[in-house]
């Protein structure tokens, strides 16, 4: 019996370093592809900046920009139009050292059109001291839903300080997916229990870098350090695909938006294959810390959208957050829409006293 249970564990072992090879491999594979065969746009053909514009810094040939975070302000830049669904990416290398309460947000909001029932996509890079990694989270609001957030956190497996990496909000009708490269992170599918939480309204697109001293590093307790600035977050590979739209018209789509709603649909990144789902389940199981969807103190019966997977589950506590890791506590508290944009401007209008 014990050669029988020696043999069994050896061969229950050779499985389990087959299927982690396997899964490693599609990961590396789909990351190592880093960008999407989309067309890129410089700055100025499809942005414009949104604060500070002393703090953004334009490459020469107009294909890369710089956002600045100093003592006088952050800084930020929008997209010139809205958009009806579509796929918004970027290039984007983070400052180094010590960024404790910098926060650089790559996002999609409507929120100075429909302040008390916005829409947003996020993705917030959160600082932290020297030495210590760079940590990330994503979020979905629909019509206002800012006391439903819908949030999750990772780690990144790279240093993104080190070079630019692509990150990516695909948005359509259907579906939202999250990518980091080409390795999709996380997948929100549209269900009719979801009704207004599903973000529907136009969008533009959003990149600001900023002072969150009081929550984004450890709840608060390591502040931004000024002795560092400035700190500077870089930006190229602009991508901008969707239909361009009046947020304010409620008019049935022309032939153009059609034509390009269904090419978004049909697009590479609208679908995830067996291989990126591989590399999927890969980064959820080694780089999430937090999940709502695992946290039953905050929603016992998880969000209608929520796909409860049993390799994820089980290694969350009733929290949403890791039995194993000691990862920095802060409550899941959501900010209010526009308070990047306020507390930017704040900054702004301090240093012109």
């Amino acid at each position: 019996m014990d050669r029988i249970g020696s043999i069994v564990g050896i061969s229950l072992s050779l499985l389990f370093s087959f299927f982690s090879v396997t899964i490693t491999s599609a990961a590396a594979a789909a990351s190592s592809a880093t960008s999407f065969n989309v067309s890129t746009i410089s700055f100025d053909e499809g942005y414009t900046p949104l604060f500070a514009d002393f703090n953004i810094h334009r490459s020469e040939d107009g294909r890369s920009a710089n956002l600045l975070l100093n003592r006088y302000a952050g800084s930020g830049f929008i997209s010139s139009k809205y958009y009806d669904y579509g796929f918004f990416s970027a290039k984007i290398k983070l400052p180094g050292d010590y960024t404790a309460g910098v926060v650089v947000a790559f996002y999609t909001s409507n929120g100075d059109v429909f302040e008390k029932n916005h829409d947003e996509l996020d993705i917030e890079f959160l600082g932290d001291i020297e030495g210590k990694p760079w940590r990330f989270q994503t979020n979905v609001y629909g019509n206002g839903s800012t006391g439903r957030g819908r949030e999750e956190r990772y780690k990144l497996w790279f240093d993104p300080t080190k070079d630019f990496h692509q990150y990516s909000i695909l948005w359509n009708p259907k579906k939202i997916i999250f990518y980091v490269d080409r390795v999709p992170i996380r997948e929100v599918m549209r269900n009719e229990a979801m009704g207004g939480d599903y973000p529907s309204k136009p969008m533009s697109l959003y990149a600001t870098i900023w002072d969150a001293s009081s929550w984004a590093t450890s709840g608060g307790r390591y502040s931004v350090r000024y002795e560092y600035e400035p700190f500077v977050s870089e930006f190229t590979d602009f991508i901008l695909e969707g239909c361009p739209v009046d947020p304010l018209e409620q008019l049935p789509d022309s032939l153009d938006c059609l034509e390009k709603k269904a090419a978004l649909e049909a697009a590479e990144y609208s679908e995830i294959t067996t291989e990126s789902r591989q590399a999927m389940k890969w980064f959820r199981e080694r780089y999430m810390y937090y999940s709502y969807c695992y946290d039953t103190l905050r929603y016992p019966v998880p969000p209608p959208e929520c796909v409860l997977v049993p390799s994820e589950q089980v290694r969350f506590r009733e929290s949403g957050r890791l039995k194993f890791e000691a990862i920095p506590r802060r409550q899941p508290k959501r900010r209010k829409g526009r308070s990047r944009r306020q507390a930017a401007k704040v900054a702004v209008r301090q240093a012109d006293m």
